[in-house]
């Protein structure tokens, strides 16, 4: 339309249109819209597709229930047509021809009907889709079924075959159906992370209001254990924020006056004034939102193998058929109408789509079947079919090359101490402290079985450490700042330090009735298999790459461990997916791995995103494939059963294929009855789906 520019997201069944308001209204595209023969309303904030997704599916699940129901009663009474099959009883009932049109008519006429639509938008728009073939052959049997039923010839129904083929293809619409819509579901996940209301300073009183109705500059009161609300700078307080869920990494991060905190994030155990400075779709979560948003509707929706060949299939079966019966009709049999019809049926009989429109599906259904046991998930098709091609694989680093939970690593005791009289003291007082870093200290000290009794007094100093008395004894645990503000010396533990600093870990210093008495290492672990995995990826010509938000001393460090060359770090949260369209932008197919909501826009941006299973569901619900199991060895699993797919999709179309190339001519001189046609299609369609039941075998690499 003149004035008008828009682009169409399948996926999320939105369409996001620019328009020049003199030139055309709202409604008016509406009504365009509807012109071709779909529906369309106002988006809104309010608005929900779920309620009418359900709703879809539901009918979908109730159509083909009732599609198998009408079907059963007709493949039985085929059995009946066939003299080697005589000792099998059918119901005289299911032979009669009118009892079978009874059965049929509903299959064919109501519930394919959307096929009968789908075709007729697809030939009125120049093409000749799935939907074409499905209806033409379909069509073909059923009415010749009607045909042989009104003149009564009762051998020769063909009323099982169309209803079959729609049982199928319905079967196969549902699964598609299911798998559709995913990414809605995941920018309605990041907007359920915002706080819902927030504590505001106002004249004041402390005052809770919507967190819509927070204003840049208002002062927000943020309490140990809620989200912050907004986006803002720090004024008053002292805490430890979880920003784990926007940027992936797990030790909370110390907050004080003049330090930035982000909307949704948690706040752990100090109180905290907060000035706003961005609020509403201005907030970091909000453009990771809106990130996610532009990727998802930038990618472009993939033409199916099937439906190329069947823009072709379609005229030349057409034109064979009428061919046929014209060559028979003028010239073999002139002037036998019914002669020349049942050999034209026969032509598209034999060219029903049965083994076309399965070829893929059925592949697909087995191969995502099989990927599910090794705990893979594809979302759909496409993915299952793209993800042969990635040449370049890109891993976060938090949660997904590491454990994402800190564990202790190293202990380091001067010598007058006691190493397990230490540790019992240290765990006594760390036990008493709610902070990330104390919980591995004391699992680290517990695992060594060392006995922690209770401190007598105990003292958090948020962003310096803890004190506390055990045993009499005056304990000390914290950063570098805390020992020099109580005169420790610390001169001789600065080298270990700075070597374990080196290598990504978090040092903290102890000290025992005023003397240095050691220190306490904690980080981020390497996975046990992440070696093992980036060797595989490797072996199969993969590059790999690492991206996190660390500094790079500490990245690179993580990096060795696990045998990867390529680091990037120091990444902020919204410039992986930039990193990532760089890597594309260099000709690389990219499939990105993460597990937090930071990784979202890149695994959106990708072109296979994979979402570590064991992360958050933002993140699952943004990529195109769960690894599930947490375990980097699914992406060399994943990417192998993509191409085991992808080659059993290609022998299934040129099986499906040789069988039209061979029956056609057959049919069309004459050699095959429309039964015997009939017979030979469901034939093709179960050498289809044995031949995809070979991907259920598929072993793990």
């Amino acid at each position: 339309m003149e004035g008008v520019k828009a682009t169409v997201n399948f996926a999320m069944e939105t369409a996001r249109v620019e328009y020049v308001p003199s030139l055309v209204t709202t409604a008016d595209l509406i009504k365009k819209v509807e012109q071709l023969g779909y529906k369309a309303k106002l988006r809104t904030e309010s608005t929900s597709d779920e309620g009418h997704r359900r709703q879809q599916i539901r009918r979908q699940q109730w159509m083909l229930i009732l599609s198998v129901m009408l079907t059963v009663p007709l493949l039985w009474a085929m059995v009946g047509h066939f003299s080697f099959t005589s000792w099998i009883w059918v119901p005289d009932r299911f032979m009669d021809p009118w009892f079978q049109f009874a059965l049929a008519t509903p299959v064919q006429l109501m519930i394919g009907s959307r096929f009968y639509i789908g075709a007729f938008k697809a030939l009125r728009s120049g093409g000749a889709n799935m939907d074409v073939l499905v209806a033409l052959g379909t069509s073909a049997a059923y009415f010749y079924s009607l045909y042989v039923t009104i003149d009564g010839n009762p051998s020769e129904l063909y009323y099982e075959t169309s209803s079959v083929l729609i049982t199928f293809v319905l079967l196969g619409k549902l699964l598609e159906m299911l798998a559709k819509g995913r990414s809605s579901e995941a920018i309605k996940s990041l907007m359920g992370l915002q706080a819902k209301t927030a504590t505001v300073i106002r004249d004041g009183e402390e005052i809770s209001v919507p967190v819509e109705d927070v204003a840049v500059g208002d002062i927000c009161l943020v309490k140990p254990g809620e989200k912050v609300p907004v986006d803002g700078i720090v004024v008053e307080g002292v805490s430890a924020v979880d920003e784990s869920m926007l940027t992936g990494e797990s030790i909370p991060v110390e907050k004080h006056a003049g330090r930035p905190v982000f909307g949704a994030t948690l706040n752990k155990n100090g109180m905290l004034k907060v000035r706003a400075t961005k609020v509403g779709k201005e907030t970091a979560l909000s453009q990771i939102i809106k990130v996610v948003e532009e990727a998802q509707g930038s990618k472009a929706p993939i033409q199916r193998i099937a439906d190329v060949i069947s823009g072709i299939f379609v005229p030349i079966v057409i034109a064979i058929a009428v061919l046929t019966f014209l060559g028979w009709y003028f010239i073999v049999e002139r002037g036998n109408l019914a002669e020349a019809l049942e050999k034209a049926i026969a032509v598209l009989v034999i060219a029903c789509p049965c083994a076309l429109g399965l070829a893929t599906p059925a592949s697909i259904m087995a191969g995502s079947g099989r990927s599910a046991e090794l705990g893979i998930l594809f979302k759909g098709g496409e993915h299952l079919e793209n993800t042969r091609r990635v040449t370049t694989v890109v891993l976060d680093k938090t949660g997904t090359v590491t454990k994402g939970k800190p564990e202790l690593t190293d202990i380091r005791v001067e010598g007058q101490f006691d190493e397990t009289q230490l540790l019992s003291w240290v765990g006594a007082a760390e036990k008493n402290s709610e902070h990330p870093l104390a919980e591995a200290i004391v699992a680290g000290i517990r695992n060594k079985g060392i006995a922690m009794p209770q401190a007598e007094s105990f003292q958090a100093i948020p962003g310096y450490g803890v004190m506390a008395v055990v045993n009499g004894k005056a304990v000390m645990i914290g950063t570098r700042k805390l020992m020099e503000q109580h005169d420790v010396k610390v001169e001789n533990a600065l080298d270990e330090m700075i070597s374990l600093e080196s290598q990504g870990k978090t040092v903290m210093l102890i000290a025992v009735d005023g003397r240095y008495a050691g220190l306490a290492a904690v980080a981020d672990t390497v996975k046990e298999t992440s070696k093992q995995a980036v060797d595989r990826m490797k072996q199969l010509g993969l590059e790999v790459v690492m991206i996190t938000g660390d500094h790079e001393r500490a990245a690179k460090a993580i990096a060795s461990q696990v045998g990867i060359d390529h680091v990037l770090a120091e990444v902020l949260p919204d410039g992986k997916a930039n990193e990532v369209k760089k890597l594309q932008a260099s000709g690389k197919i990219v499939a990105m791995v993460g597990d937090g909501i930071n990784d979202a826009p890149a695994l959106a941006a990708a072109d296979i995103g994979m979402a570590i299973g064991t992360g958050t569901d933002v993140a699952m619900e943004a990529a195109d494939v769960t690894l599930m199991r947490g375990d980097l060895n699914s992406i060399p699993d994943a990417i192998l059963m993509s191409k085991k797919t992808m080659v059993n999709i290609k022998q299934n179309l040129f099986w499906a294929l040789a069988y039209n190339v061979i029956g056609i001519p057959i049919a069309a001189f004459g050699y095959l009855a429309p039964w015997l046609a009939g017979g030979a299609m469901a034939l093709s369609s179960v050498s289809v789906m044995l031949n995809a039941l070979r991907l259920q075998d598929a072993e793990k690499q």
